[in-house]
């Protein structure tokens, strides 16, 4: 069973936010991807159904920069210049701000979801895309929210398959 976080919630220090003239929004983050606290699995679809409704209507977003500052004193750069990334963006922003911990996460794990769903074949019997958008298999919503980002603010795939199966979630798909 996950954790309640408050997607209200969160330490001012542990993210700080600039706007340039340009509307660029740089975050400066003192956790790394994978230190990001799980979200709700419903949160997650949230973000996706806004993304979606904002990329229809061709309303993209700003672009976004991420500096992650690690423990060992390591960055991670993550720039989201692409329009389609600027919009999965925003559309976390709005369900739970990215200023919070929990924001972050949300937005970074939809973005990792979209990129396995890109590249995993056996993620394909969990969505079916069609032209106005996808539906997702709670069960992969599920195991998205819930999994570990990797260091590059990823999904391991066979991390996230293994999160499916163990919670008995492997047989229901899209």
């Amino acid at each position: 069973m996950m954790p309640e976080h408050n997607p209200r919630e969160h330490n001012p220090k542990a993210i700080q936010v600039a706007q340039a003239p340009d509307g660029t929004l740089t975050y400066l983050v003192s956790v790394a991807p994978e230190a990001l606290p799980p979200v709700r699995a419903r949160d997650l679809d949230a973000a996706w159904q806004r993304a979606r409704a904002a990329a229809i209507q061709e309303h993209w977003g700003d672009m976004r920069l991420f500096r992650f500052r690690r423990d060992d004193g390591q960055d991670l750069d993550l720039a989201l210049a692409d329009p389609d990334a600027a919009c999965w963006a925003a559309a976390a922003d709005r369900v739970a701000t990215l200023a919070s911990e929990y924001g972050l996460s949300l937005c970074l794990r939809l973005l990792a979801l979209v990129a396995l769903m890109a590249r995993a074949g056996w993620a394909k019997s969990y969505f079916t895309l069609r032209r106005d958008g996808a539906d997702i298999a709670p069960a992969l919503l599920t195991a998205a929210a819930t999994t570990a980002l990797t260091r590059d603010a990823l999904f391991d795939a066979d991390a996230l398959r293994t999160r499916l199966a163990s919670t008995n979630l492997l047989g229901t798909p899209a």
